[in-house]
């Protein structure tokens, strides 16, 4: 099994193996677009429930219990406040986070001696806190004006690094594309949205570009000297960069997800680490949406739009008038088969390689 994972991801980066993940950019296109449109009315419609931190409002937490049931704390807080619909969540294995709307001094007293009392602990082990809607909505702006930032840092140090705008812009569409379907599903399942939610945005952001230099860096080098020679299209030496980057992605993914995974689902669900499972959440849909936009989404962006540029415009036709040509005169249409794929000359794409023996240097034909 292993072997075959490894010889799959060898042929790929020779070029005997290879998939048109450029050529099929459309129908990718096409799916991304549908779920950021999806992801935008549930966010729109739905909204997020946001955490006592951006609303404001009244917390206590309960120390040391010997019961964590949530009901409990339900009929407390209606013992004092009526009518109220407090947000129960149990910490570790013996603390009860109670959060409630603003409270008035005495409510806070009465309703710490009413938790208290329900779970048969001192009035020491109940701590509350006030937090005001001017500290919420100034942590909302601190966390919008941290992601706009982040942003505009991306998209210049991208067209520094890469001198190209669109490689840049393209790397901005992607991370758009994982913010906004990682909302979209964070709003459809309804969970609380806290700083560590935002911790968790901003944590995936990072993973995407990442991801993404990563197989630009491999676009540029294949299509460095792209329009000096006729074998290729800038697509195709692009598509090849991808597909050479693939297994590299697959397993940065997998790496991610494992520990995510297990804080998600072992420490959320089955232990109850409550505090955890937002920023965990974030993470795992955001690391998926990240891997998909930088195998299927970023390069193809790229592509599109360099192939709108004259020059690349002008080689692409060259090459395939001339790829024509040589299949018209050979009687032979293998090649025009495996430009349709986006696979055309496989291994013989990457410069100082060729099938068989990819230490020896293959002669550029032009």
């Amino acid at each position: 099994m292993a072997s075959g994972f490894a010889q799959w991801g060898n042929d790929l980066y020779t070029g005997r193996r290879s998939y048109g993940i450029v050529a099929g950019r459309k129908k990718f296109f096409a799916a991304s677009i549908i779920a950021v449109v999806l992801a935008l009315l549930v966010v729109t419609f739905k909204g997020f429930d946001l955490g006592i931190e951006f609303r404001g409002g009244s917390e206590f937490v309960v120390s040391n219990v010997d019961d964590t049931s949530e009901q409990t704390a339900i009929d407390a807080v209606q013992d004092v406040a009526p009518g109220e619909v407090p947000k129960v969540s149990v910490l570790g294995g013996d603390s009860i986070r109670v959060q409630t709307e603003k409270l008035t001094t005495g409510e806070l007293e009465t309703m710490s001696d009413s938790l208290a009392d329900a779970y048969g602990v001192s009035a020491e082990e109940v701590t509350s806190t006030y937090i005001g809607p001017v500290w919420g909505k100034d942590v909302s702006a601190a966390a919008l004006r941290a992601l706009v930032i982040f942003l505009l840092f991306v998209a210049v140090v991208m067209a520094v690094y890469f001198r190209s705008w669109r490689m840049s812009a393209a790397a901005i569409l992607a991370l758009f594309h994982d913010v906004v379907i990682t909302a979209g599903v964070y709003a459809l399942i309804g969970w609380e949205v806290t700083p560590a939610t935002v911790i968790g945005f901003l944590t995936i952001l990072g993973y995407s570009v990442y991801d993404t230099v990563v197989v630009f860096d491999k676009v540029r080098e294949n299509t460095k000297g792209v329009l000096d020679q006729s074998r290729s299209t800038y697509a195709e030496r692009a598509n090849l960069a991808v597909n050479q980057t693939l297994v590299r992605s697959i397993n940065t993914s997998v790496v991610a997800l494992l520990p995510v995974s297990s804080i998600l689902f072992i420490g959320a669900f089955l232990l109850g680490a409550g505090t955890l499972r937002d920023i965990a959440l974030a993470l795992f849909i955001g690391i998926v949406a990240g891997a998909y936009s930088s195998i299927f989404l970023a390069t193809p962006l790229e592509v599109a739009l360099r192939e709108r540029e004259p020059k690349i415009k002008a080689h692409t036709e060259r090459v395939l008038t001339e790829r024509a040509a040589r299949a018209e005169e050979s009687g032979d249409d293998a090649d025009a088969a495996l430009a349709a794929a986006g696979i055309e000359g496989g291994a013989q794409l990457i410069p100082g390689h060729h099938r068989g023996n990819s230490s020896q240097p293959r002669r550029r034909r032009r």
